[in-house]
C-alpha cells in the first residue's frame, strides 16, 4: 500500500541515463509539450468544421496568432504574478473576460477597471511590466 500523496510513475525506456534524469528530461518535457498543444486547439482550432479548406486553414492561423500573443504575454508581462506560469484558458478567464471602459488620447490609453474586479493587481503588475520593458 502507498503512502498518501504517493503518486509512483514507470517508464520503459532504452536511454543510458538515471530514472530521475530521464523523467524529468524527456517525459515531464513530453507531457509539458502535450499541454500546450492542447492550449492551442482550446483557443479555437479544434474546430474546423468547415468543408473547405481555406476557411479551416484560416480559422487555425488566427488559432496560432492568437496563442502566440498569450505565451509572449505569459513570459513578458506575466512573469513574477500569479498567472506567470497560468494556462491559455486561466489568462483568458482572468484578464481578457473583465468589462472595462477604455479611454484613449494622444499620449496614452488609460483602462478604467471595475472596482470590484478580483484580478485587477494582477492586470495593473502586467501593465507595469510591459511598460517597463
Amino acid at each position: 500500500m502507498r503512502a498518501p500523496g504517493e503518486n509512483p510513475r514507470y517508464v520503459v525506456t532504452s536511454l543510458s541515463d538515471t530514472p530521475k534524469a530521464i523523467y524529468r528530461k524527456w517525459y515531464c518535457a513530453r507531457g509539458d509539450m502535450g499541454n500546450r498543444i492542447k492550449e492551442q486547439q482550446f483557443l479555437f482550432s479544434d474546430r474546423t468544421s468547415c468543408h473547405h479548406w481555406w476557411p479551416n486553414q484560416f480559422r487555425l492561423l488566427l488559432s496560432v496568432m492568437a496563442y502566440t500573443l498569450v505565451y509572449r504575454l505569459r513570459r513578458l508581462a506575466l512573469h513574477g504574478t500569479e498567472l506567470g506560469s497560468a494556462q491559455v484558458n486561466t489568462i483568458r478567464t482572468k484578464l481578457f473576460k473583465v468589462a472595462a471602459v477604455v479611454v484613449q488620447n494622444t499620449r496614452r490609453i488609460n483602462f478604467m477597471l471595475p472596482s470590484r474586479y478580483p484580478h485587477r493587481d494582477q492586470f495593473e503588475k502586467a501593465l507595469a511590466n510591459l511598460n517597463s520593458g
